[in-house]
């Protein structure tokens, strides 16, 4: 024997009964902005490390050193600033070109620039 389902969804609906279909999906539209607007500002705020790989990528790295360039700039607190920002502001500060200012990196120089330059006041 079927037993009946016990809905709701007359009364959850009452408030939009009298809504065109324009004005149905102007109101999902805006309500899907809203849901999903803080995500958007979590990207925008915040990166990670894959993300930070794939930027050192693009900019000429190895694979390998994009993995060390990200985990230089995470061990020091620089990775929201952006790995290949950081690559390009030591490059800039040093006056020289930011693929071998960033091999160097990789291999642990100029740790200290870079913490400098982003965390303690500098230029």
């Amino acid at each position: 024997m079927a037993q009946k389902r016990n809905d709701d969804y007359e009364i959850r609906r009452e408030h939009l009964k009298g809504l065109s279909d324009e004005e149905l999906k102007a109101r999902f539209f805006a309500l899907a902005e809203e849901i999903v607007a803080p995500l958007v500002t979590l990207s925008q705020e915040n990166t990670t490390p894959s993300v930070e790989r794939s930027v050192l990528l693009r900019m000429g790295f190895s694979s390998l050193e994009a993995k060390v360039l990200t985990d230089f700039c995470l061990d020091r607190g620089l990775l929201n600033r952006g790995a290949g920002h950081v690559v390009l502001r030591v490059a800039q500060e040093l006056g020289r070109s930011y693929r071998d200012v960033g091999r160097e990196m990789a291999e642990g120089q100029h740790g200290d620039l870079a913490v400098r330059l982003f965390l303690g006041g500098g230029k």
